[in-house]
């Protein structure tokens, strides 16, 4: 069966994959022309990231893409599934302040982009927004571990939950969002065996990034995963393409064919 011919990616479908050792495939997207080469090649879940800030609008952080903006993007990129889960961000100061204020935010992602469930950053401090998003028949994936939003709080990037007392939290984190309704949740940039021990615990399924290879699936942003964005390469990464190097070598054969009036030929006329 091809990718096209194949059910919609539901969060069922996501709990029957865990429970069957099937992993689970994660990529960014943020418009239509990706995210539909991504549907036909036939990737579980496509994650409409507030990393968009950085890769499409060139912040440093995730933290001034506004909700008007990821739905925008998220727009663009249900136009384009077939089958994939699509997830969006709710970005940062959209869901801290209040759980009132939390489900308002992604009560407008699902009716403005018909997205089908939104993610959130951190455990027990928005576990009440949690509780109200699902509530609402929202479903919400968690996300643990490095949470970009809290950049200015953790001042830097590096390997959370390494010292006993942040795993800790992040175990009982984990636990909470399960019991809160949570359908999955991303662990981000902790040690491999710490994400195993959260994935053996948990029914719903784990989604990696920086986390090894005992969660149930894995995630990646586009740009870093194609070689469009050369600048990160951190330890998790694996770079499938290099389209840095191919688009530079593109462009310059096209500027030299148009200079020398190579381009256009006979053929490419009317």
């Amino acid at each position: 069966m091809s990718p096209k011919e194949a059910k919609k990616v539901t969060t069922n479908t996501l709990q029957k994959m865990k429970a069957a050792g099937d992993k689970i495939a994660m990529i960014t997207a943020y418009d239509y022309s990706f995210a539909r080469l991504f549907d036909d090649a036939g990737i579980d879940i496509i994650l409409v990231g507030d990393s968009a800030s950085n890769v499409m609008a060139g912040h440093t952080t995730t933290l001034p893409i506004t909700l008007d903006q990821m739905i925008y993007h998220a727009q663009s990129v249900v136009r384009a599934r077939e089958r994939s889960l699509i997830v969006v961000d709710i970005p940062f100061g959209y869901y801290q302040s209040n759980s009132e204020i939390a489900l308002a935010s992604a009560v407008r992602i699902m009716k403005e982009s018909g997205a089908n469930t939104v993610k959130l950053e951190g455990g027990e401090e928005i576990i009440e927004s949690v509780r109200k998003i699902v509530s609402a028949g929202i479903p919400v994936m968690g996300h643990l571990g490095l949470t970009p939003q809290s950049i200015n709080k953790f001042g830097t990037y590096v390997v959370r939950a390494t010292e006993n007392t942040e795993a800790e939290k992040l175990k009982r984190d984990a636990l909470m969002l399960q019991e809160a309704g949570a359908y999955a949740i991303v662990l981000e940039k902790i040690p491999a065996a710490l994400a195993k021990e959260v994935s053996e615990s948990l029914h719903i399924p784990t989604i990696g990034i920086g986390g090894g290879r005992h969660c149930d699936g894995q995630v990646l942003v586009m740009h870093d995963m194609l070689g469009i964005n050369t600048e990160f390469k951190p330890r998790f990464l694996r770079q499938y393409l290099n389209l840095a190097e191919q688009i530079n070598g593109a462009i310059q054969q096209y500027i030299t064919d148009v200079k020398s009036g190579d381009f256009p030929n006979d053929q490419e006329q009317y």
